[in-house]
């Protein structure tokens, strides 16, 4: 009876909030806290030799108090202007080290607590030395940022400089190749104050204009706006080099600019250095402002400058368009000092047809003259992975058919021709050859896992019809053939495998099931020793660890095969087979070809993990739920996949309902709909095109797509070339369609592309005007996913009560209406 008044209270309580009512952040029910309470497992990182193991600890959330400190919204970024880091950082908090290989702490399950540490830390940025036994990293103060370095044999760590540290721009700590020095960015002594926004007084108006070239950028949030905004951007952006020694020796080793990008050659003796430049732009962020790429010798002496892009406002239509020149810099990780870099075929224009999209270049130091060309590639070039003179590896792909190949070639001779080795739609995981495995050279670099006869090695997901197998491979580059050398058939657990080292035989992998958390193992595959634990992380969600769980599969009505995660409620009688209310969680992917979209990538095994925007939690309050139901919208050959949005999303929905059912689990006049982003935009349209729900939540979704006019998701169209896609597929226009209970969610600091916080303020508003049975709720301080505890708290309270009220009470309220008419 208490129980009953409790929840009759507390319905009540809800019912009666209006639009506008203040209301304090509220906590869930005990069996959701429960699980939102529980510790976060560490961080796992372990040396190249396998003889240290690092675990790192954070809080699973952060608190509204840190996502309410200072920030500053520019040019794409978001930056704490006191502390000078990025304000939405993720913060480490404690650090441990386990010895493993030597025996000395091996069997210490904890491992050893390192020393030195600051009261309070919010450790970041960690950047292992050459020869990994050190490890540098960032401590963020209450006044500034500071570097830190942790020697792994002695478990000690040490402050490097003071809080002054700029780490505005990333890519804040670069080690020297001695592994003595670190190259760091610091504030400039001459940095002005930054301007007030808020008092200052406008000394004219805001101008901007185009001189007719077409610029069809998507719609970036946190632009630049005003002069104001520009001179903060480049005071936040300056910073000055200094090298850094382990023992306290501090240096200028360069003068003040925009520094973004900085890498050292794979022999150290040269550095490429990328810094912005003017003209900033309102249009677009900062990584598609003028830069200029110089290389340095490691004493700070200017070498080359290679290349200088201007201002990228404009670009060709489409995906796959990019700018044309030297682009995709980087050092071929096999030599000493060697420059690669990628140029457009096409003029940068996907419409253009050519035999080839790109060709890659090589430069070798003192980067004087014409680089020499190594390959083209049929499709965009992406990256390469390198082995030796004879032997690299290199890849790209094409969104709009959803190719890629994978070529093998010889570096040194450009007139020997390419191997396509793999020519596959990548969205078919199941003819996936898996990927090359890497290993560090002499200069610490990755390159290929070669052995003496060049053959190399691939780990694959393993995902087929029949289930998920793991494999490690071994293939011959030259004739092609492969040899299988392990497949995972764990029964009733997960086996991922992290990494192989050829030589060593020693594979790392990561065991997990439903009720078990993921643990480290160390296995030979060829002598076929281990299993060797190496973490002994505990299952933190007892209360839902013997939960139903399983993989469905199902068709839509057209005959595509479907799957979703099927969770029954926490203790359910699956003999009795009571009809329970159940949570449909989704979100819709574009494909190109029905076989492709068919695909299982789901595993029964995988632990249950709920974090914070998942609905498993419900499983705890009685609901049936199926998490990751396959929606996949598609447009084979000319057809686009949105032309038959719609459509396609109702059959899938139905499809999901019509396979739940009839295992006899669920009462289908008791189904919410929910969903994150594109998801949330999914549940708008479901309700308002179909009458399969009886309520939805819809998170940080973007509802009117002329708002989003220059392409959204995968669609590449423009709103004027395809309007009525733009409009068919915009819950907004068809406001007065929703019939359906909808809960919206979003963060009033969104920094998505394309879903602003206005676009469920005006949705609201327009269902609102039309007497739709619609909730809004605004999260402070919270940007695309939501990051505070007292946010996710909120949430989850705000959606527990929308179902408890929609969904699970329909039943009492349809069976009081029944007796009614009695």
């Amino acid at each position: 009876m208490k129980k009953f008044f409790t929840t009759l209270f507390t319905l009540v309580l809800f019912m009666g909030l209006n639009a506008q009512e203040k209301l304090t952040y509220q906590k869930p029910s005990s069996e959701i806290l429960e699980l939102v309470d529980a510790p976060m497992a560490p961080s796992v990182w372990i040396t190249d030799d396998g003889q240290h193991m690092l675990l790192l600890y954070r809080d699973t959330y952060k608190t509204i108090a840190e996502l309410s400190e200072s920030e500053l919204r520019l040019a794409g970024l978001r930056i704490n202007p006191k502390t000078n880091i990025g304000s939405r950082t993720n913060y480490y908090n404690n650090v441990l080290v386990k010895q493993i290989g030597s025996g000395k702490n091996a069997d210490d399950k904890d491992g050893i607590q390192v020393a030195g540490l600051p009261e309070n830390p919010r450790l970041a940025n960690f950047s292992w030395s050459p020869d990994q036994t050190k490890m540098a990293f960032t401590n963020t103060t209450a006044d500034g940022v500071e570097v830190m370095v942790l020697d792994l044999e002695t478990a000690k760590t040490t402050t490097l400089t003071k809080a002054s540290v700029n780490a505005n721009m990333r890519d804040v700590i670069n080690w020297f190749k001695d592994g003595n020095n670190l190259l760091v960015k610091m504030l400039p002594e001459n940095r002005k104050p930054l301007i007030d926004v808020s008092e200052t007084v406008p000394a004219g108006p805001t101008i901007s204009a185009n001189d007719g070239k077409k610029a069809q950028n998507r719609t970036y949030q946190d632009l630049l706006k005003n002069p104001n905004d520009e001179f903060n951007f480049e005071q936040l952006a300056r910073s000055e080099l200094y090298k850094v020694g382990l023992d306290g020796t501090i240096s200028k080793w360069m003068d003040t600019d925009m520094f973004t990008s900085i890498s050292f050659s794979p022999d150290g003796n040269y550095v490429m250095v990328e810094s912005l430049n003017k003209p900033f732009s309102y249009l677009v962020p900062y990584y598609r402002f003028p830069t200029t790429t110089t290389i340095y010798d490691k004493s700070g002496q200017m070498v080359k400058t290679v290349l200088e892009v201007p201002l990228i406002e404009d670009l060709p239509k489409g995906f796959m368009a990019t700018r044309t020149g030297m682009r995709s810099l980087s050092w071929r990780s096999d030599k000493p000092a060697s420059l690669v870099y990628a140029m457009a075929l096409d003029g940068g224009d996907p419409e253009n047809e050519v035999p080839y999209r790109d060709e890659i270049f090589q430069l070798d130091a003192p980067f004087d003259g014409q680089g020499k060309s190594l390959i083209k590639t049929k499709n965009r070039f992406q990256y390469i992975q390198w082995g030796n003179d004879e032997m690299a590896i290199a890849h790209d792909y094409w969104w709009n058919d959803r190719n890629t190949k994978t070529y093998v070639f010889n570096p040194s001779n450009a007139n020997k021709a390419p191997q396509i080795i793999s020519d596959r739609n990548y969205q078919d995981v199941y003819s996936d050859p898996g990927n090359f495995i890497t290993k560090r050279n002499k200069y610490g670099s990755w390159v290929l896992a070669l052995d003496n006869k060049n053959d190399a090695y691939l780990i694959g997901e393993g995902y087929t019809k029949e289930g998920q197998f793991p494999f490690v491979e071994k293939m011959n580059l030259k004739t092609q053939a492969k040899t299988r050398l392990y497949t995972s058939h764990l029964e009733g657990k997960l086996e991922r495998l992290i990494e192989y080292d050829p030589a060593k035989d020693q594979l790392l992998v990561r065991v997990e099931s439903p009720s078990e958390y993921p643990n480290y193992y160390y296995k030979s595959i060829i002598k076929r020793k281990g299993p060797m634990q190496l973490t002994h992380f505990e299952n933190p969600y007892k209360s839902i660890q013997n939960v139903h769980k399983e993989v469905i599969t199902y068709k839509r009505d057209d005959g595509l095969e479907l799957t979703g995660t099927l969770y029954l409620p926490v203790g359910y009688d699956m003999e009795q087979k009571e009809k329970m209310p159940m949570i449909l969680w989704a979100y819709p992917r574009e494909f190109k070809d029905k076989n492709s979209a068919s695909q299982n990538t789901q595993n029964p095994n995988e632990f249950t993990y709920p974090y914070w925007g998942s609905p498993i939690y419900w499983v705890t309050k009685g609901y049936v739920v199926l998490d990751d139901a396959s929606f996949p919208i598609i447009g084979e050959g000319d057809e686009q996949p949105n032309d038959t949005f719609r459509s396609q999303l109702v059959a899938n929905a139905k499809a999901a309902i019509d396979a739940v059912d009839a295992l006899g689990y669920i009462d289908r006049e008791r189904v919410a709909v929910g969903g994150h982003s594109y998801g949330a935009f999914m549940v708008a349209n479901l309700l308002s095109h179909s009458d399969l729900f009886a309520a939805g939540i819809a998170r940080s979704g973007a509802y009117n797509r002329t708002l989003t006019p220059f392409g959204f998701q995968s669609e590449e169209r423009n709103y004027w070339e395809a309007p009525e896609v733009y409009y068919t597929m915009s819950p907004f226009m068809h406001a007065d369609k929703m019939k359906t209970p909808l809960l919206l969610i979003h963060g009033e600091a969104d920094n998505n592309s394309g879903t602003y916080p206005m676009q469920s303020e005006r949705y609201f508003n327009a269902l609102k005007g039309l007497g739709a049975t619609v909730r809004l709720v605004m999260l402070p301080k919270e940007s695309h996913g939501y990051r505070a505890k007292e946010s996710i708290l909120h949430l989850l309270w705000e959606q527990d009560q929308w179902l408890e009220k929609y969904v699970k009470q329909k039943e009492e309220t349809m069976s009081d209406n029944t007796s009614g008419s009695h």
